[in-house]
């Protein structure tokens, strides 16, 4: 799975702006992002695929010391199975 980095974002595709499946953050102050959209097509949809791309964003925040708040109810649910991720979850 070729996960690519775009603007705010980290995508599936031949495209950044027509993606397979995508997490979107938006920067809010130095040290945070919130999450606030993931998106995968349904011919990925049952493969891991929002499962990778919302690990991804987690690996990009822990190698940038920035905590995610997440608003998109896939990602909250990410951070809600797997305790490991509680690190960069913003309180």
């Amino acid at each position: 799975m070729d996960i690519k980095k775009g603007e705010n974002k980290f995508y599936i595709g031949n495209d950044a702006v027509e993606t397979d499946a995508e997490v979107h953050y938006v920067p809010t102050g130095l040290t945070r992002i919130i999450v606030d959209h993931t998106h995968v097509a349904d011919n990925l949809r049952g493969q891991g695929v929002g499962e990778a791309l919302v690990k991804k964003v987690i690996e990009y925040a822990r190698e940038e010391k920035l905590m995610i708040v997440p608003l998109c109810p896939f990602a909250k649910k990410q951070f809600q199975v797997h305790p490991e991720y509680q690190d960069v979850l913003a309180k």
